[in-house]
């Protein structure tokens, strides 16, 4: 019974991480549009700001995809 319940509490962390990704992308687009469509060069900082935010968030992810892969096999 435990044990289920700590693969569920997994299950939903998980989908909270993936949750995470879409609203920082969703949170960039209006930055996306301010600089590449109105110049806005503080924008294009904040986007980049934004890029290293999702690519550290996308590294953590796929160390446990494959911390839970190892731990399967």
């Amino acid at each position: 019974m435990l044990e289920a319940f700590i693969k569920l509490k997994q299950q939903i962390n998980n989908m909270a991480r993936f949750d995470e990704v879409k609203d920082l992308i969703l949170s960039l687009e209006g930055d996306f549009d301010k600089f590449y469509n109105k110049g806005n060069q503080a924008a294009g900082t904040r986007v980049r700001k934004g890029m290293q935010d999702l690519k550290t968030l996308a590294q953590d992810i796929r160390s446990e995809v494959q911390n839970k892969k190892n731990a399967e096999a």
